[in-house]
């Protein structure tokens, strides 16, 4: 046996180092490196936000259709003199079917991400480079995607863990 601080070879049973005095009882064990890589790490978190970025947009898919279905409906309906209104009910009602689309996409690769299917990490990075233009949030969850996703040995990882699953 011997001393971890300095080396020297000591007794069984003895209680310090005649070396250096450390006392022999006490093994401070280091603890041990991770068996998980830094994808693992990260990949709930991601499936997380991805589910609640998607809850956000299904809201404002929501507003979207309101504002064009009732607010640009009714005004359509009482000042017929004015296109403009027709239009944009069309343009909010597109605009909503967009966002709802991309929600549940998102949601789609978060319930995929946290299920470790071998599709979500590729919908998820499709979703992660669209997402970058809604600045802030989508822009966060963007590169926070890319950086999990894309980072090195994230596509074998990523398949280790999904066969695991």
């Amino acid at each position: 046996m011997f001393c971890d601080r300095c080396g020297t070879q000591v007794q069984e049973g003895q209680r310090y180092c005649g070396s250096c005095g450390k006392p022999l009882g006490i093994a401070v064990v280091p603890p041990a490196p991770s068996a998980t890589g830094r994808l693992a790490r990260h990949l709930k978190l991601l499936a997380i936000l991805w589910l609640a970025a998607s809850a956000l947009n299904l809201v404002g898919a929501a507003v979207l259709f309101l504002l064009g279905n009732v607010l640009f409906g009714h005004v359509v309906r009482i000042q017929e003199a004015w296109p403009v209104q027709g239009f944009l009910q069309g343009l909010f009602t597109a605009l909503g079917f967009l966002v709802l689309i991309k929600s549940l996409l998102g949601f789609a690769a978060g319930w995929g991400l946290l299920q470790r299917e071998p599709w979500a990490r590729l919908l998820a990075l499709v979703l992660g480079f669209i997402s970058l233009i809604n600045i802030p949030l989508g822009t966060a969850l963007g590169v926070y995607t890319i950086w999990v996703l894309l980072s090195p040995q994230a596509d074998e990882e990523y398949s280790q863990l999904s066969h695991a699953a």
